[in-house]
């Protein structure tokens, strides 16, 4: 059931946020590939074009706090190596990182932090998964923010196709809910490589970096699984992906529409269920934020509301851009009588975001239905990053990323 109040309660929460100390809040952090705050957060270290990420974030504070970035090698599931020869001692800290006064007149925030990596301080040797950490400048165990990142330096060229299908292991009642992609991965491991040391691949949609598609080399089934001939040659194949429909936006770029502290995510009005309703393109699920220096680069309260179908009785879930496309329980919509409603803080921007309904038990979230409330269409313009994995045993061991390749799926049949 989802939660029923008398009262509506309306929660605040600062999107993208962290508040560890009383003296100080940081905000809207982000991380990106090169100086395009849409793209996806990633270094190419053979594309000139992706070679540096940005990280930004804003700063709600009487003084300027001091405080370091701390850069950390990390494992599959994105946990930091506990080895010294990963550690990049020397070059993995950017220390009394420097600030830029925000106009006088924004509101929610005083100072702004923007940084390009990599660069004298800081470098990336490892092809891999990568975190990074705000910390206090003198106590670097007290953390105020973190972002994850891709660094790749591809080994293998991998050919990758999506394919359209119909489900091959499902049969959804509602005929759409049926159509879904198949993804294949194949290449040729070079004579440098050993074919027992590929692990697997893994496929990022859009933003989502903490929902991977995964094909493992250990867990076959109908859904997920390779072919291999025995040599060098690998295909990875995963089936039964629904591709969604393209996100809901919020925009709130036009001060002269959204002048207030308080202020609905849709202009027009409550939202409803898109199930049958195709949208426009949209960020593939970033955001694009007021450039800070301009003096309504402000913070509101922004009111998310939608009203879903009767049979929708389980907890929804507003997730997007301003939560790293998190399903958390913090922002779970508030019933008031069948209409929902989540007030949050953003910064004046672009924002991708969609409702997903899920089961809500002991603090847990489980069974995520992202296409219930949104609809699933074929020509759905999706990005999907496709890294393949191998146990190197450089350095003492560590997974590596030894191919990657970007591929859009809408743009594939529209002629």
């Amino acid at each position: 059931m989802r939660r029923n109040f008398l009262v509506l309660f309306i929660l605040i929460i600062s999107g993208g946020s962290n508040s560890f100390a009383s003296d100080f809040v940081l905000k809207s952090l982000r991380v990106y590939s090169s100086l395009d705050q849409t793209e996806f957060p990633l270094i190419d270290l053979k594309d000139s074009t992706r070679n540096s990420i940005t990280i930004e974030f804003d700063i709600l504070s009487a003084a300027m706090p001091n405080l370091n970035i701390v850069f950390k090698f990390c494992d599959s599931q994105w946990k930091p190596y506990d080895n010294v020869f990963l550690f990049n001692p020397g070059y993995n800290t950017e220390y009394n990182i420097w600030y830029e006064r925000l106009p006088q007149r924004v509101k929610g925030a005083r100072y702004h932090y923007q940084g390009n990596f990599p660069n004298r301080n800081i470098t990336f040797p490892f092809s891999g998964k990568w975190k990074f950490f705000i910390v206090d400048s003198q106590n670097p165990s007290q953390v105020y923010g973190e972002g994850k990142f891709y660094v790749v330096n591809s080994e293998v060229r991998l050919n990758v196709s999506v394919i359209r299908e119909r489900a091959q292991n499902f049969d959804a009642e509602l005929a759409n809910l049926n159509y879904t992609y198949s993804i294949q991965s194949s290449f040729n491991l070079p004579d440098s490589l050993f074919p027992p040391n590929v692990k697997y691949v893994e496929v990022i949609e859009n933003r989502k970096l903490d929902y991977p598609i995964i094909i493992d080399r250990n867990q076959f089934n109908k859904s997920r699984f390779y072919e291999w001939n025995g040599a060098k040659r690998f295909t990875f194949i995963a089936r039964d992906l629904r591709p969604g429909n393209e996100y809901r936006q919020t925009d709130l770029r036009d001060y002269n529409r959204f002048n207030t502290a308080d202020v609905n995510a849709q202009y027009d009005g409550i939202e409803t269920s898109n199930f049958f309703k195709k949208l426009r393109k949209d960020l593939d699920g970033a955001s694009f934020l007021t450039d800070f220096r301009n003096d309504y680069a402000e913070y509101m309260n922004v009111n998310f509301r939608i009203r879903p179908p009767e049979n929708i009785t389980n907890p929804v879930f507003l997730v997007g851009s301003f939560n790293n496309w998190q399903v958390l329980p913090q922002y779970e919509m508030f019933d008031d009588n069948g209409l929902l409603n989540l007030k949050i803080e953003l910064k004046r921007g672009l924002y991708d975001y969609q409702y997903v309904v899920a089961d809500y038990n002991y603090g847990t979230i489980t069974n995520i239905d992202w296409n219930i409330l949104e609809g699933n269409y074929w020509d759905t313009s999706n990005e999907y990053h496709v890294f393949l994995y191998y146990d190197s045993n450089e350095k003492g061991g560590y997974e590596k990323i030894i191919g990657y390749r970007k591929i859009k799926s809408g743009e594939l049949w529209r002629n």
